[in-house]
C-alpha cells in the first residue's frame, strides 16, 4: 500500500523537475547599470515563460524566442546579481549571473554613408564614442557583422532592409542612441548608346557604353552572351565584345535589374585585296622593309612571301608594314585577315649587295624638313627609296653608287636613315629633328660699341645652336650652358639697337632691337673744379653720353650722391678725399669715361696777422701769413669781405676797413674751407 499510495506522487515530482526551467548562459554577460542592454538567454523549459529577474528585480520586458532561448531588456541594476526565469511550473536555481558595470552606454554621433541599397552589404563607418567592447549592431533589430577599428570608429557592413531604420551599438554599458540609415531600391539600369555599334564577328571589339545605374553592375551580355567589362562610374561600362553574329542587343544587368538593349551588329570581315607592295625586290637573306598598300586590312592575322611567315605591322586598313623574310626567286606577297587571304603581288628576291650608308651629313635639321642631306654609303646606285625613320624623303637623287642626296621630310625625334636598292634595304644612320629654337630674352640689355662684355640669352630649344649674331655680326664667341641658355661674347658695334638671332639645326631665331649699343661717356668739365678734403660740397660734370650713368667716381671712391640732369649734364656730390688732384669719372652701360681733374685742398690756416692793429678810419694793409692761402676766395674783417692780394701760397696782403674801434675778426675762405679766425683791432683817434 505504501508503495502503491507514494508511486502518483513520485511520478508528478519527476515530472515537476523535468519541466522546471533551467538557465545555463547569458549574452552578454554585463551591461550598464542603467539598464537597457538587450541579453539573450540560453537554457531549456522556458516555455511559458512569465518573469525574467536580473537579481530580485524583473526584467522591464522579454521574449520567449523558444523552449530555449529568451531575450530580455535589463532592468536597472548594480553589482552582480543571479539571472532567473520563472514559469508556471517553477523558477531556475542555476547561479548564472550578470554584472552590472560602470561604463558608459555606447554614444553613436553620425554613421556614413547614411543609406545604402536593399539587398545590403554597404561598408558603413560608425562614429562615436564608447565603442571598445563592443557587442552587437543593429540596423533596427537586425544584426550586422562590424569590426571595432577603435573607441570612436565602428566599421559595419549593411544587412539587407528596407525603409529608414535606427542603427546601434550594443556595449557592455548598454545600447546606444540610434542614427537613422536609409534603404534605397537601386534603380534599373538605363543603356543609351554603345560605341562603336558594330565589330567583327570574331570579337574582341573595345565597346563604351553609356547610360545610369551603371553602379554595381553584375553582368553585360551581348545577346544572350555575357562578355568581360569594367565599370568605369555610374554612367559608363567598357566592355570587350565576345564572339557573334548578326545583331544583338547589349543589355548591363545591375542590382536594380536589367536594362533596356541596345543593338550591336557583328560584321562579316571582307577579304583583304593587295594592290602593291614596295620595294618589289630585296635580297635573298631578307630583312628588307616592304610596304603593303591595299584595303581590308584590319585584323589581318599573317602576311607570306610565298609560302613563308613574315613579320608585320598593320598601320591601318590599307597599309601594312612587314618584313620581307629570306627567300629566293618571284613569290607572291599575300595578306590573310579574318575574311580570308588576299590576291597575290609579286616580290623578287635577288643577290645583288645590300647597301650601306656610312654617314648622313648634316646629322640634323628641323622638325618642317626640307634640308638637303648629303648620304654617303656604297651600292647605292639603284635606290628605288630613301626614308626618314617610316617616312620617304621628299626627293631624292642618286648622285653615284656611293652619294646619294635626299630632302628630309617633315619630322620629330631622332629617326634612322636608310636606302633601299634592289638588293635590301641599308643599316640605319640617325638623323635628328630639331624644334625651332625660340629665344625671348637677352640680359643684359647694352653694352658698349667697343663689346666685349658677355651676356645670357634665354629661350627654348637652344641645343645645338651653331651661330649668334647681334645684328649681322656674329659673336665674339658663345657658349650652350642649356636648352634654356647661352652665354655670348658681344662683338664691337656703332651705337644704337640691334636685334640678337640664334641659329640652330632647327631653324632660327631673332629677338628684334633686343639690345642696344650705348656710346661711352666723355667728360669735358667739373665745376667747381676744387673742393675741401671732408667732401659734402655739389660739383657739376659737363660731357656728353652721361644719360645711363651708373656710377660716379673720384678716384676709386663713388660720388655720395649724384643725379643725372641730362645727356650732357650730372651734379654730383663729392665724397671725402686726400689733399691733391685725382680723377673723376662717369660710368654707363657703354664704358666709363675719361678722366677730368678735380683738387682736393686742405682748409687755409693763418698764423701771423701784421700788423695786428690800426686806425678805425682804416686806409693801411695788413699782411696774413699762413698756408694753403693760394686759393683764397674771399677774405672777411669783421663780417665784411676786404679786399685783397694773394701774394704767394703763404701771405695775402689785405685792405683794411674803417669800422668802430675794437677788436674784430679776420677769416680766409679757399675751396678748401675757412681759417681759424685771428685778431685785429681798430684804434680809435685820441681825443683832443
Amino acid at each position: 500500500m505504501n508503495s502503491s499510495a507514494h508511486s502518483p506522487t513520485a511520478s508528478a515530482a519527476q515530472a515537476l523537475a523535468a519541466a522546471t526551467p533551467a538557465v545555463i548562459s547569458v549574452s552578454p554577460t554585463s551591461g550598464s547599470t542603467a539598464g537597457g542592454t538587450t541579453v539573450t538567454v540560453t537554457g531549456t523549459g522556458f516555455t511559458g515563460a512569465t518573469a525574467v529577474r536580473f537579481g530580485a528585480t524583473q526584467a522591464p520586458s522579454f521574449t520567449v524566442v523558444s523552449d530555449t532561448q529568451i531575450t530580455a531588456t535589463t532592468p536597472l541594476g548594480t553589482g552582480t546579481v543571479q539571472v532567473t526565469v520563472t514559469t508556471p511550473i517553477g523558477t531556475s536555481n542555476q547561479f548564472v549571473t550578470y554584472t552590472y558595470v560602470t561604463t558608459p552606454a555606447p554614444v553613436l554621433s553620425s554613421v556614413t554613408p547614411t543609406s545604402g541599397p536593399t539587398a545590403g552589404g554597404t561598408a558603413v563607418t560608425l562614429t562615436g564614442t564608447g565603442f571598445t567592447g563592443a557587442t552587437a549592431v543593429r540596423f533596427g533589430t537586425t544584426p550586422a557583422s562590424f569590426v571595432v577599428n577603435s573607441a570612436t570608429q565602428i566599421t559595419a557592413t549593411a544587412p539587407a532592409g528596407s525603409g529608414t531604420v535606427q542603427v546601434t551599438v550594443t556595449g557592455p554599458g548598454g545600447t546606444s542612441n540610434g542614427v537613422p540609415f536609409t534603404y534605397t531600391t537601386a534603380p534599373v539600369p538605363t543603356l543609351t548608346s554603345v560605341t562603336p555599334t558594330s565589330g567583327p564577328t570574331a570579337g574582341g571589339t573595345a565597346v563604351t557604353l553609356t547610360g545610369t545605374g551603371f553602379t554595381g553592375a553584375t553582368a553585360v551580355r551581348f545577346g544572350t552572351t555575357p562578355a568581360s567589362f569594367v565599370v568605369n562610374s555610374a554612367t559608363q561600362i567598357t566592355a570587350t565584345a565576345p564572339a557573334g553574329s548578326g545583331t544583338v542587343q547589349v543589355t548591363v544587368t545591375g542590382p536594380g535589374g536589367t536594362s533596356n538593349g541596345v543593338p550591336f551588329t557583328y560584321t562579316t570581315a571582307p577579304v583583304p585585296t593587295l594592290t602593291s607592295v614596295t620595294p618589289t625586290s630585296g635580297p635573298t637573306a631578307g630583312g628588307t622593309a616592304v610596304t603593303l598598300t591595299g584595303t581590308g586590312f584590319t585584323g589581318a592575322t599573317a602576311v607570306q612571301f610565298g609560302t613563308t611567315p613574315a613579320s608585320f605591322v598593320v598601320n591601318s586598313a590599307t597599309q601594312i608594314t612587314a618584313t620581307a623574310p629570306a627567300g629566293s626567286g618571284t613569290v607572291q606577297v599575300t595578306v590573310t585577315g579574318p575574311g580570308g587571304t588576299s590576291n597575290g603581288v609579286p616580290f623578287t628576291y635577288t643577290t645583288a649587295p645590300v647597301p650601306t650608308l656610312t654617314s648622313v651629313t648634316p646629322t640634323s635639321g628641323p622638325t618642317a624638313g626640307g634640308t638637303t642631306v648629303t648620304l654617303t654609303g656604297t651600292g647605292l646606285a639603284t635606290a628605288s627609296a630613301v626614308r626618314f625613320g617610316a617616312t620617304p624623303a621628299a626627293s631624292f637623287t642618286v648622285v653615284s653608287d656611293t652619294h646619294i642626296t635626299a630632302v628630309a621630310p617633315a619630322g620629330t625625334g631622332t629617326v634612322p636613315v636608310t636606302v633601299t636598292t634592289s638588293g635590301g634595304t641599308s643599316n640605319g644612320i640617325s638623323y635628328t629633328y630639331s624644334a625651332a629654337p625660340i629665344l625671348s630674352g637677352v640680359s643684359p640689355t647694352q653694352g658698349p660699341t667697343s663689346g666685349g662684355n658677355t651676356v645670357t640669352l634665354t629661350g627654348a630649344n637652344l641645343t645645338g645652336a651653331t651661330a649668334v649674331t647681334f645684328g649681322a655680326t656674329p659673336a665674339t664667341s658663345f657658349t650652350v650652358v642649356s636648352p634654356t641658355q647661352i652665354t655670348a661674347v658681344v662683338p664691337a658695334a656703332t651705337a644704337g639697337p640691334i636685334g640678337v638671332t640664334v641659329t640652330t639645326p632647327g631653324g632660327t631665331s631673332t629677338l628684334p632691337s633686343a639690345y642696344f649699343y650705348v656710346s661711352t661717356p666723355v667728360l669735358t668739365g667739373v665745376a667747381p673744379p676744387s673742393g675741401p678734403l671732408s667732401g659734402g660740397n655739389t660739383v657739376t660734370l659737363t660731357g656728353v653720353h652721361l644719360i645711363e650713368a651708373t656710377a660716379v667716381r673720384f678716384g676709386t671712391t663713388a660720388a655720395s650722391a649724384f643725379t643725372v640732369v641730362s645727356d650732357t649734364q650730372i651734379t654730383a656730390v663729392v665724397p671725402a678725399g686726400a689733399a691733391g688732384l685725382t680723377d673723376v669719372t662717369v660710368s654707363t652701360a657703354g664704358g666709363t669715361s675719361n678722366a677730368a681733374s678735380y683738387t682736393y685742398l686742405p682748409a687755409p690756416v693763418v698764423t701771423t696777422l701784421i700788423p695786428s692793429q690800426g686806425p678805425a678810419s682804416g686806409g693801411i694793409t695788413f699782411t696774413l701769413t699762413g698756408t694753403n692761402l693760394a686759393q683764397a676766395t674771399t677774405v672777411l674783417v669783421g663780417g665784411a669781405p676786404a679786399g685783397f692780394t694773394v701774394v704767394s701760397d703763404s701771405h695775402i696782403v689785405v685792405d683794411t676797413l674803417p669800422g668802430a674801434a675794437g677788436s674784430v675778426t679776420v677769416t680766409v675762405t679757399t675751396p678748401g674751407g675757412t681759417s681759424a679766425p685771428k685778431t685785429y683791432t681798430r684804434v680809435g683817434s685820441p681825443g683832443i
